[in-house]
Protein backbone atom coordinates (compact mmCIF):
# COMPACT_ATOMS: atom_id res chain seq x y z
CA UNK A 1 0.00 0.00 0.00
CA UNK A 2 2.71 2.68 0.94
CA UNK A 3 4.92 1.39 -1.91
CA UNK A 4 1.83 2.21 -4.10
CA UNK A 5 1.38 5.43 -2.76
CA UNK A 6 4.88 6.52 -2.81
CA UNK A 7 5.24 5.38 -6.88
CA UNK A 8 1.65 7.16 -7.83
CA UNK A 9 1.73 10.20 -10.01
CA UNK A 10 0.40 12.46 -7.32
CA UNK A 11 3.19 11.86 -4.65
CA UNK A 12 5.67 12.32 -8.00
CA UNK A 13 4.41 15.55 -8.75
CA UNK A 14 4.55 17.02 -5.52
CA UNK A 15 7.96 15.62 -5.11
CA UNK A 16 8.77 17.32 -7.94
CA UNK A 17 6.84 21.24 -6.95
CA UNK A 18 8.75 20.50 -3.59
CA UNK A 19 12.05 20.53 -5.32
CA UNK A 20 11.52 23.38 -7.51
CA UNK A 21 10.59 25.15 -3.45
CA UNK A 22 13.70 23.96 -2.50
CA UNK A 23 15.60 25.47 -5.01
CA UNK A 24 13.73 28.90 -5.09
CA UNK A 25 14.25 28.98 -1.30
CA UNK A 26 18.00 28.35 -1.87
CA UNK A 27 18.53 31.06 -4.92
CA UNK A 28 16.80 33.53 -2.43
CA UNK A 29 19.74 32.42 0.43
CA UNK A 30 22.48 32.99 -2.46
CA UNK A 31 20.76 36.49 -2.98
CA UNK A 32 20.63 37.69 0.47
CA UNK A 33 24.39 36.67 0.82
CA UNK A 34 25.11 38.48 -2.33
CA UNK A 35 23.74 41.20 -0.27
CA UNK A 36 25.84 40.86 2.87
CA UNK A 37 28.93 40.54 0.43
CA UNK A 38 28.20 44.14 -2.05
CA UNK A 39 27.05 45.91 1.54
CA UNK A 40 30.49 44.63 2.94
CA UNK A 41 32.49 46.20 -0.43
CA UNK A 42 30.27 49.38 -1.29
CA UNK A 43 32.22 51.13 2.00
CA UNK A 44 35.03 51.04 0.11
CA UNK A 45 34.97 50.89 -3.56
CA UNK A 46 33.09 52.31 -6.10
CA UNK A 47 29.54 50.31 -6.82
CA UNK A 48 29.90 50.68 -10.65
CA UNK A 49 33.46 49.34 -10.10
CA UNK A 50 31.42 46.04 -8.34
CA UNK A 51 28.55 46.25 -10.90
CA UNK A 52 30.73 45.74 -13.77
CA UNK A 53 33.27 43.18 -12.58
CA UNK A 54 29.78 41.28 -11.76
CA UNK A 55 28.59 41.80 -15.60
CA UNK A 56 31.82 40.79 -17.08
CA UNK A 57 31.50 37.49 -15.31
CA UNK A 58 27.41 37.32 -16.38
CA UNK A 59 27.96 38.16 -20.04
CA UNK A 60 30.60 35.35 -20.00
CA UNK A 61 28.54 32.97 -18.73
CA UNK A 62 25.33 34.12 -21.06
CA UNK A 63 27.48 34.10 -24.24
CA UNK A 64 28.76 30.50 -23.70
CA UNK A 65 24.82 29.65 -22.58
CA UNK A 66 23.46 31.09 -25.78
CA UNK A 67 25.99 29.56 -27.93
CA UNK A 68 24.99 26.00 -26.74
CA UNK A 69 21.20 26.90 -26.68
CA UNK A 70 20.99 27.35 -29.87
CA UNK A 71 23.85 29.59 -31.22
CA UNK A 72 24.29 33.51 -30.56
CA UNK A 73 22.45 34.21 -34.25
CA UNK A 74 19.46 32.62 -33.10
CA UNK A 75 19.34 34.33 -29.68
CA UNK A 76 20.20 37.70 -30.97
CA UNK A 77 17.21 37.89 -32.68
CA UNK A 78 14.34 39.91 -31.44
CA UNK A 79 10.82 41.26 -32.06
CA UNK A 80 11.92 44.38 -29.64
CA UNK A 81 15.31 45.59 -29.88
CA UNK A 82 14.26 49.12 -28.29
CA UNK A 83 12.11 47.43 -25.25
CA UNK A 84 15.51 44.89 -24.44
CA UNK A 85 17.74 47.58 -24.77
CA UNK A 86 15.68 49.61 -22.62
CA UNK A 87 14.73 46.52 -19.83
CA UNK A 88 18.53 45.56 -19.94
CA UNK A 89 19.64 49.17 -18.96
CA UNK A 90 16.61 49.01 -16.10
CA UNK A 91 18.04 45.66 -14.91
CA UNK A 92 22.04 46.92 -14.58
CA UNK A 93 20.20 50.14 -12.95
CA UNK A 94 18.20 48.60 -10.25
CA UNK A 95 21.19 46.80 -9.44
CA UNK A 96 23.54 49.35 -9.07
CA UNK A 97 20.41 51.59 -7.11
CA UNK A 98 19.74 48.58 -4.76
CA UNK A 99 23.64 48.51 -4.12
CA UNK A 100 23.96 51.99 -3.19
CA UNK A 101 20.98 51.90 -0.93
CA UNK A 102 23.17 49.18 1.32
CA UNK A 103 25.85 51.64 1.93
CA UNK A 104 23.48 53.32 4.04
CA UNK A 105 20.82 50.89 5.28
CA UNK A 106 20.67 47.96 7.21
CA UNK A 107 19.85 44.67 5.09
CA UNK A 108 16.44 44.33 6.99
CA UNK A 109 15.18 47.66 6.00
CA UNK A 110 16.60 47.69 3.08
CA UNK A 111 14.70 44.18 1.93
CA UNK A 112 11.26 45.59 3.50
CA UNK A 113 11.51 48.82 1.14
CA UNK A 114 12.33 46.94 -2.25
CA UNK A 115 9.83 43.87 -1.21
CA UNK A 116 7.40 46.36 -2.60
CA UNK A 117 8.19 45.60 -5.98
CA UNK A 118 5.43 42.94 -6.76
CA UNK A 119 3.06 45.52 -5.77
CA UNK A 120 4.00 48.15 -7.90
CA UNK A 121 4.20 45.91 -11.14
CA UNK A 122 0.82 44.65 -10.27
CA UNK A 123 -0.64 48.57 -10.14
CA UNK A 124 1.48 49.43 -13.20
CA UNK A 125 0.51 46.48 -15.38
CA UNK A 126 -3.01 48.05 -15.69
CA UNK A 127 -1.25 50.93 -17.65
CA UNK A 128 1.76 49.06 -19.66
CA UNK A 129 0.10 45.72 -20.13
CA UNK A 130 -3.32 46.88 -20.19
CA UNK A 131 -3.98 43.62 -17.82
CA UNK A 132 -7.12 43.72 -15.55
CA UNK A 133 -6.54 45.09 -11.67
CA UNK A 134 -9.53 44.64 -9.67
CA UNK A 135 -10.84 45.90 -6.54
CA UNK A 136 -8.50 43.07 -4.67
CA UNK A 137 -5.42 44.14 -5.92
CA UNK A 138 -5.72 47.47 -5.48
CA UNK A 139 -6.59 46.68 -2.14
CA UNK A 140 -3.29 44.73 -1.38
CA UNK A 141 -1.34 47.54 -3.19
CA UNK A 142 -2.76 49.68 -0.47
CA UNK A 143 -2.08 47.40 2.23
CA UNK A 144 1.21 47.08 1.11
CA UNK A 145 1.85 50.90 0.44
CA UNK A 146 1.00 51.53 4.35
CA UNK A 147 3.57 48.56 5.10
CA UNK A 148 5.86 51.58 3.29
CA UNK A 149 4.56 54.31 5.51
CA UNK A 150 4.68 52.07 8.16
CA UNK A 151 8.78 51.49 8.00
CA UNK A 152 9.33 54.97 6.38
CA UNK A 153 7.37 56.70 9.13
CA UNK A 154 7.40 60.15 6.87
CA UNK A 155 6.22 63.57 9.07
CA UNK A 156 7.60 61.92 12.43
CA UNK A 157 10.96 63.19 12.52
CA UNK A 158 12.34 59.70 11.75
CA UNK A 159 11.93 60.23 7.99
CA UNK A 160 15.66 59.08 6.34
CA UNK A 161 16.07 60.11 2.64
CA UNK A 162 18.06 57.29 1.99
CA UNK A 163 15.33 55.05 2.07
CA UNK A 164 13.86 56.14 -0.98
CA UNK A 165 16.49 54.74 -2.69
CA UNK A 166 15.40 50.81 -1.90
CA UNK A 167 12.32 52.44 -3.49
CA UNK A 168 14.00 53.87 -6.20
CA UNK A 169 15.14 50.77 -7.06
CA UNK A 170 11.80 48.21 -6.23
CA UNK A 171 9.77 51.01 -8.97
CA UNK A 172 12.92 50.06 -11.43
CA UNK A 173 12.45 46.24 -10.71
CA UNK A 174 8.88 46.76 -11.26
CA UNK A 175 8.98 48.09 -14.67
CA UNK A 176 11.82 45.55 -15.86
CA UNK A 177 9.54 42.75 -14.86
CA UNK A 178 6.70 44.03 -17.32
CA UNK A 179 8.70 44.75 -20.08
CA UNK A 180 10.02 41.31 -19.63
CA UNK A 181 6.73 40.02 -19.61
CA UNK A 182 5.96 42.09 -22.65
CA UNK A 183 8.94 40.93 -24.86
CA UNK A 184 8.72 37.53 -23.67
CA UNK A 185 5.50 36.83 -25.38
CA UNK A 186 7.78 36.63 -28.15
CA UNK A 187 11.28 36.54 -27.49
CA UNK A 188 12.65 33.38 -25.18
CA UNK A 189 14.87 33.05 -22.23
CA UNK A 190 18.25 32.80 -24.10
CA UNK A 191 17.82 36.40 -26.01
CA UNK A 192 16.48 37.91 -23.03
CA UNK A 193 19.24 36.70 -20.70
CA UNK A 194 22.00 37.48 -23.67
CA UNK A 195 20.72 41.22 -24.17
CA UNK A 196 20.68 41.99 -20.15
CA UNK A 197 24.10 40.94 -20.10
CA UNK A 198 25.64 42.08 -23.18
CA UNK A 199 23.74 45.66 -22.57
CA UNK A 200 24.38 45.53 -18.91
CA UNK A 201 28.47 44.82 -19.07
CA UNK A 202 28.72 47.57 -21.86
CA UNK A 203 26.69 49.91 -19.73
CA UNK A 204 28.49 49.07 -16.25
CA UNK A 205 32.16 49.39 -18.02
CA UNK A 206 31.22 52.70 -19.41
CA UNK A 207 30.54 54.02 -15.80
CA UNK A 208 32.82 51.38 -13.74
CA UNK A 209 36.38 51.77 -15.80
CA UNK A 210 36.58 55.71 -14.74
CA UNK A 211 35.91 54.82 -11.43
CA UNK A 212 38.25 51.62 -10.94
CA UNK A 213 40.20 51.61 -7.59
CA UNK A 214 42.65 49.20 -7.32
CA UNK A 215 40.95 46.47 -4.55
CA UNK A 216 42.54 44.56 -1.71
CA UNK A 217 43.50 40.86 -2.19
CA UNK A 218 40.33 40.51 -0.06
CA UNK A 219 38.30 42.47 -1.65
CA UNK A 220 39.16 40.55 -4.92
CA UNK A 221 37.92 37.43 -3.80
CA UNK A 222 34.70 38.81 -2.35
CA UNK A 223 34.30 40.18 -5.66
CA UNK A 224 34.80 36.84 -7.31
CA UNK A 225 31.81 35.32 -4.71
CA UNK A 226 29.90 38.36 -5.73
CA UNK A 227 30.09 37.58 -9.73
CA UNK A 228 29.75 33.79 -9.51
CA UNK A 229 27.12 33.60 -7.11
CA UNK A 230 25.24 36.02 -9.09
CA UNK A 231 25.12 33.41 -12.09
CA UNK A 232 24.92 30.58 -9.58
CA UNK A 233 21.83 32.30 -7.83
CA UNK A 234 19.90 33.04 -11.35
CA UNK A 235 20.64 29.64 -12.23
CA UNK A 236 18.72 28.16 -9.29
CA UNK A 237 16.04 29.93 -10.24
CA UNK A 238 15.87 28.78 -13.98
CA UNK A 239 15.77 25.44 -12.55
CA UNK A 240 13.39 25.99 -9.33
CA UNK A 241 10.81 26.87 -12.69
CA UNK A 242 11.90 23.66 -14.59
CA UNK A 243 10.25 21.71 -11.61
CA UNK A 244 7.40 24.30 -10.20
CA UNK A 245 5.29 26.98 -12.14
CA UNK A 246 5.82 30.51 -11.32
CA UNK A 247 2.50 31.36 -9.45
CA UNK A 248 3.47 28.15 -6.97
CA UNK A 249 7.25 29.84 -6.26
CA UNK A 250 6.29 33.66 -6.12
CA UNK A 251 5.28 33.83 -2.17
CA UNK A 252 8.79 31.92 -1.18
CA UNK A 253 10.16 34.67 -2.82
CA UNK A 254 8.90 36.52 0.30
CA UNK A 255 12.12 34.53 2.22
CA UNK A 256 14.68 36.29 0.86
CA UNK A 257 13.27 39.47 3.36
CA UNK A 258 13.78 36.46 5.94
CA UNK A 259 16.80 36.07 5.21
CA UNK A 260 18.11 39.26 4.87
CA UNK A 261 16.88 39.88 8.47
CA UNK A 262 18.98 37.15 9.73
CA UNK A 263 21.65 37.60 8.12
CA UNK A 264 21.52 41.31 9.15
CA UNK A 265 21.68 40.37 12.87
CA UNK A 266 24.13 37.38 12.47
CA UNK A 267 26.53 39.33 10.72
CA UNK A 268 26.39 43.02 10.79
CA UNK A 269 24.44 42.76 14.41
CA UNK A 270 21.51 44.69 12.91
CA UNK A 271 18.24 44.15 14.79
CA UNK A 272 15.35 45.82 13.22
CA UNK A 273 12.93 48.03 15.11
CA UNK A 274 9.18 46.90 15.77
CA UNK A 275 7.99 49.19 12.96
CA UNK A 276 10.21 47.54 10.09
CA UNK A 277 9.19 44.57 11.40
CA UNK A 278 5.29 45.70 11.11
CA UNK A 279 5.90 47.57 7.97
CA UNK A 280 7.71 44.25 6.35
CA UNK A 281 4.43 42.46 7.56
CA UNK A 282 1.93 44.77 6.12
CA UNK A 283 3.81 44.63 2.88
CA UNK A 284 4.09 41.10 2.67
CA UNK A 285 0.49 40.26 3.50
CA UNK A 286 -0.60 42.89 0.74
CA UNK A 287 1.53 40.82 -1.64
CA UNK A 288 0.25 37.38 -0.42
CA UNK A 289 -2.94 39.17 -0.77
CA UNK A 290 -2.18 39.94 -4.66
CA UNK A 291 -0.54 36.27 -4.85
CA UNK A 292 -4.57 35.33 -3.48
CA UNK A 293 -6.80 37.64 -6.08
CA UNK A 294 -4.87 36.77 -8.92
CA UNK A 295 -5.40 33.47 -8.63
CA UNK A 296 -9.44 33.73 -7.84
CA UNK A 297 -9.37 35.93 -11.47
CA UNK A 298 -7.85 33.07 -13.48
CA UNK A 299 -10.07 30.79 -12.03
CA UNK A 300 -13.18 33.06 -12.77
CA UNK A 301 -11.34 33.38 -15.93
CA UNK A 302 -11.70 29.68 -16.47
Amino acid sequence: MSESLANSPAVSAASVVNRGIGLCLLAMLVFACQDAITKVLVQGLPVAQLIMVRYWVFVVFALIYAHLRGGLNAAVRTRYPWLQLLRSLLSVGEIAIFSLGLRYLGLAESHALFAMFPLLAMALAGFVLGEFTGLRRWLAAAVGFAGTLVILRPGLGLFEPAALIPLSAALAFAVYNLITRLVSREDGFTTNMLYMAVVGCIASTAFGLPVWQAPSQGEWGLMGVLALTGVLAHLLLVKALEYAPAGVLQPFNYSLLVFAILIGLLVFGELPDAWTLVGAALVVAGGFYAIGARKLINISAV
